[in-house]
């Protein structure tokens, strides 16, 4: 059996996915169980109504199943799809004093890599003690805020890394995020760019947390390092967000208090070089608790029918130079990118560009074409 995307205590764990059926010509729900992939597409037929459950693990229990596939086979075939469907794919920056300290040195530098490691210097010792001790929104930052204003060193990710509101934006269209074994994808014009690893929330319609997974949230640092406005521009492109490999259901093994413990791994092996990169993130070091960015993201002034993934953001932030110093990192195409969590998986994908990215054709029209077809949209039960 093939292990090795899994959680360490899979056999424990509550684990959820979807896989493209060639059969009919579409996606099924399925339920980890051992070295199988059992189909439970009555429970939707889409995940995000799954979700809609108050105990979506005990649903999934209470299903036999009619078929199933080797996991192995689902993994050799590449089968295996990103664990969201009709969920709009939102994303958290900033969110770890590390990484903000980085989003404000692609700021000043412009985009430009060649600037960052004195930048770096600078600003670490400037304020990097300073902004790890504060509390998001607390009055201490607000008092941190108007001496950093007063220094010349305030920047807009500083205003959303400790200030009340936090950075919330959509990272990805719905259907859009590739899955483990695809390739993810950065534009040809960007020159600084990272893989980002990070926690992602399944989040349903009333706001509640119904299970977690690993993502990728890809990221061109020259882009939105010009400008901020260029966000769009940097974060979401064909194959530049990948979600997976499966989505562990909250349930008694795994709970809120397990998500906000998990320790992530990352590491990329350059397939045209010998260049290799290891990092690490953890949820214990996050600025703002998963619960208030849910929080921040969906209630009175925002609501999402479908539910919604949600990305925390990432402590890691490469300042390895691939080349010559002070040039920094940077993917090239072939890069082998794993992120990895004891509790939820392994996530490992190939780099390749944007414009040679398999193209997204799938989208809600098709999904929707394909369930009629199927005769699933009249059986869906949602709550």
């Amino acid at each position: 059996m093939n292990e090795t995307i899994l959680p360490d205590d899979h056999a424990r764990a509550t684990l959820v996915g979807r896989v493209f059926d060639p059969a009919c010509g579409g996606p099924c729900l399925v339920h980890v169980q051992g070295d199988r992939l059992v189909d439970v597409t009555e429970a939707g037929p889409t995940l995000s109504m799954l979700l809609a459950h108050d105990d979506p693990a005990a649903r999934l229990a209470a299903l036999p199943g009619h078929r199933s596939w080797p996991l192995n086979e689902i993994l050799d075939q590449q089968r295996l799809l990103a664990p969201c469907d009709l969920q709009p794919i939102k994303a958290c920056g900033v969110t770890f004093a590390d990484s903000m300290i980085e989003r404000v040195i692609e700021e000043r530098a412009g985009g430009d890599p060649a600037r960052a490691a004195t930048l770096r210097a600078h600003l670490t010792q400037a304020v990097g003690e300073t902004l790890s001790s504060l509390r998001p929104g607390s009055p201490e930052a607000a008092r941190a805020k108007q001496v950093l204003i007063a220094e010349g060193l305030w920047s807009q990710y500083l205003e959303v890394g400790i200030g009340p509101d936090a950075e919330v934006f959509t990272k990805a269209p719905v259907l859009s995020a590739v899955g483990h074994g695809a390739a993810i994808g950065v534009l040809r014009q960007s020159a600084w760019n990272n893989p980002e690893p990070e926690v992602v929330l399944a989040v349903n319609a009333r706001g509640r947390i119904q299970g977690a997974t690993l993502g990728n949230d890809v990221n061109l640092r020259d882009i939105e390092g010009r400008s901020a406005l260029l966000l769009g521009r940097a974060k979401d492109n064909n194959a530049s967000c990948a979600i997976g490999p499966i989505l562990r259901l909250l349930d008694a093994d795994f709970t809120l208090d397990d998500i906000s413990g998990l320790d992530l791994t990352l590491s990329v092996d350059g397939a045209e070089d010998a260049f290799s990169m290891t990092g690490h993130s953890t949820m214990r070091r996050i600025s703002r608790d998963p619960e208030a960015l849910v929080a921040q993201t969906i209630g009175d002034h925002h609501q999402y029918p479908d539910g919604f993934m949600l990305f925390l953001g990432t402590l890691f932030a490469p300042t390895q130079d691939r080349g010559e110093i002070g040039s920094g990192f940077t993917h090239k195409p072939g890069d082998r990118v794993e992120i990895a969590c004891p509790r939820l998986g392994r996530l490992i994908n190939h780099v390749t560009h944007s414009e040679a990215a398999l193209p997204w054709s799938f989208g809600i029209g098709s999904l929707m074409r394909n369930f009629a077809a199927r005769g699933l949209l009249g059986d869906a039960r949602v709550p």
